[in-house]
């Protein structure tokens, strides 16, 4: 892959952080993209910039789409975010779930990556250990890529895209292990949805405790924990 580019999804979260850091041990220059949307954790984004400093990104765009126009999540309301479920029980998509909010942000990746020549884009959706969304799903993310094939000059012209999914079959703690082996500093990141006073973390919300089971299969502490507790790792 050396030489090519991608563009890819930076929220700042711990599975972003993990895909940025497996795009760049794969050799490909890095466009990460980010969005305010008027999310509720918006200390995602000073993750997301803190990330993007590293070698290997080229360009770190910051899209600003106010998804609160929309409503209809928790994350974009004033609705509360749910806390304490059990993740292991088959429930409802969450109220955490954001309107199209993947096929919104692909769609901006999609348009920068024509403009910028660039065939390749990465998300880090999961299908395992995530909160039920449908858009964090194989079926959505097959049709996509379809999409993006049928609707875009560089595609039509005989320059096709590939939609990247690395973590989609893995679980948390395989995520983390990868993130791990590729130095990736989760003190950086974030995951908690409902987050207080500089970005610490609720621990109770469905983000918080995939969080905290992934880290506890690996059986290694969360820097991110250690950060806040003042502790030095």
């Amino acid at each position: 892959m050396a030489g090519r580019n991608a563009v890819i999804l930076l929220s700042g979260g711990l599975d972003s952080a993990t895909v940025l850091a497996m795009a760049r041990q794969q050799g490909f220059g890095v466009y990460a993209m980010s969005f305010s949307y008027g999310q509720r954790h918006a200390h995602e984004l000073d993750c997301a910039r803190h990330l993007a400093l590293q070698p290997g990104v080229i360009d770190h765009s910051v899209v600003n789409i106010d998804l609160r126009a929309i409503g209809g999540s928790a994350l974009t309301t004033t609705q509360e975010v749910p806390k304490d479920r059990d993740l292991d029980q088959a429930q409802a998509i969450p109220v955490t779930y954001v309107p199209a909010r993947n096929t919104i942000f692909l769609s901006f990746a999609l348009a920068w990556a024509e403009v910028l020549g660039v065939s390749d884009l990465f998300i880090g959706v999961n299908a395992l250990d995530y909160s039920g969304y449908p858009d964090c799903r194989p079926e959505y993310l097959n049709a996509f890529e379809r999409m993006a094939n049928l609707a875009t000059r560089r595609a039509v012209e005989g320059a096709p895209l590939t939609l990247h999914a690395p973590l989609l079959n893995l679980t948390k703690a395989d995520i983390i292990r990868q993130g791990l082996a590729l130095g990736v500093d989760y003190a950086l990141t974030t995951s908690c949805y409902d987050p207080g006073f500089e970005g610490r973390p609720c621990g109770h919300c469905d983000a918080c405790l995939l969080r905290a089971r992934g880290f506890a299969q690996v059986g290694v502490p969360d820097p991110l924990e250690i950060r806040y507790a003042g502790i030095t790792a």
